[in-house]
């Protein structure tokens, strides 16, 4: 059985800094920016300044060490690979050792056979042609495939620190997020895409940080929402995925996992997605659909959103009614009579306008689904499956064991109920 090296002590040391510029001190040994590349042409790749052979810092990872900010960091090759720096001995070594004994070509023993679905495909390791002591494992890119990755990182487990950590390393990571030792998981960063806006939203680890348990459902939820509604569809196939990796955990007695993560990925302009904002009645990016609703109120639907903006009885703008229909059905049941709406849609240099007739007997006295086929033209069935990766990354901190690893477990099982509760809200 696979028996790691355990030194004692983690110790990490860093070259004395010499005259390099301050850019040139966050890069790796051998890992240069190219000097054939100009501002212009780096404005043109995405304003990414390329490296030493082409490769360029990963530009949607969301955690970790990254360029510009430490000195470590994770770069994408010009083959579509990423290549993550060996960390400082023991937890790069152990790292390396972990990848090369799941990957062996030689390898028969069923647990890491299997272990393989769940982690990047190894490609072996890299070094830059001009410090070729400098190792990186070179991974697969888990998003490549996705036209607008949405992109999250969750540290599993009740510990972040190892078996061999020292107390004051224990409590350094204790304090940094308490509730970890309780719900097993923490949320380190996520990028999502916003369809609205064309344009991500980023949040770092202080996020995640930030989360209670009262809260922790609604930061994970985040994630999912594209701005216009919750990607069901990707939180059902998630669950299925951890479900698929928790049933690995739970048949095994070899391994145990601490600071390790799940990378969660989607697309965030799935085709089905892209159908339904390419509906005529759909709100788009800058329309705002206004309607007549009864007492003379005029009603403003934008983005899921209803609120009253001015009342005939005081004529000052009013707050928001709520988001989603709920609020609408309320609205609804207050006036039993016929319920008209006169629906305008403003955008620019293009206005259109249309109407719709409500009644009780029309309705049936369900309004909500009538209204979100009028408003956004919503499906009312949910995708069954949605194009997911969920992957295990980070294994510095693996060692043997001959008992279940009860701290992943643990934070998998909360992990597929706090997403499970996102469906049921």
């Amino acid at each position: 059985m696979w028996q790691p090296r355990r030194p004692p002590q983690e110790m990490a040391t860093e070259p004395p800094r010499g005259a390099k510029s301050a850019e040139a001190e966050r890069l790796p040994r051998g890992v240069q920016p190219s000097p054939a590349a100009s501002a212009e042409e780096a404005e043109e790749d995405g304003g990414q300044v390329p490296f030493f052979n082409g490769c360029v810092p990963l530009s949607h990872q969301v955690a970790g060490h990254m360029y510009g900010k430490d000195k470590g960091g994770i770069l994408q090759h010009p083959d579509g690979t990423v290549l993550k720096q060996l960390q400082p001995p023991p937890r790069g070594p152990r790292e390396l050792e972990f990848y090369n004994k799941v990957y062996a070509a030689d390898c028969e023993d069923p647990v890491f056979l299997e272990l393989r679905k769940y982690l990047p495909k190894y490609h072996g390791t890299w070094s830059p042609p001009t410090a070729p002591n400098d190792l990186y494992l070179k991974l697969e890119d888990v998003t490549h495939r996705f036209k607008n990755p949405c992109i999250m990182d969750v540290k599993i487990g009740q510990k972040s620190y190892d078996p061999y950590a020292s107390a004051e390393k224990i409590k350094q990571q204790v304090s940094k997020y308490p509730l970890m030792e309780e719900i097993g998981f923490l949320v380190l960063g996520m990028r999502v895409y916003h369809i609205h806006s064309d344009s991500y939203e980023t949040q770092n680890q202080h996020y995640g940080r930030g989360l209670t348990k009262e809260t922790v459902k609604d930061g994970v939820a985040r994630f999912f929402h594209n701005g216009y509604y919750l990607r069901k569809d990707v939180v059902i196939a998630s669950i299925q995925k951890i479900k698929e990796i928790l049933q690995w955990f739970e048949s095994q007695k070899h391994l145990n996992f601490y600071a390790s993560s799940l990378l969660f990925v989607y697309d965030g302009s799935s085709q089905m997605t892209t159908a339904w904002l390419n509906d005529s009645t759909l709100v788009e990016k800058r329309r705002v659909s206004k309607a007549q609703g009864p007492g003379g109120n005029t009603l403003e639907y934008y983005n899921n959103n209803i609120r009253v903006i001015s009342s005939p009885e005081n004529g000052k703008l009013e707050s928001s009614v709520g988001r989603g229909f709920s609020k609408m059905y309320a609205l609804h049941k207050r006036h039993q009579s016929q319920i008209s709406l006169k629906v305008e849609t403003v955008e620019q240099d293009n206005l259109w306008k249309s109407s719709a007739c409500f009644s009780q007997e029309h309705l049936n006295g369900n309004v909500i689904p009538q209204l979100e086929k009028v408003f956004c033209h919503r499906p009312t069935v949910v995708p069954e499956s949605a194009e997911v990766e969920v992957r295990m990354i980070d294994f510095a901190h693996v060692f043997p064991s001959n008992t279940g690893d009860e701290g992943y477990i643990h934070g998998l099982k909360n992990l597929i109920t706090v997403l499970q509760n996102i469906l049921d809200t």
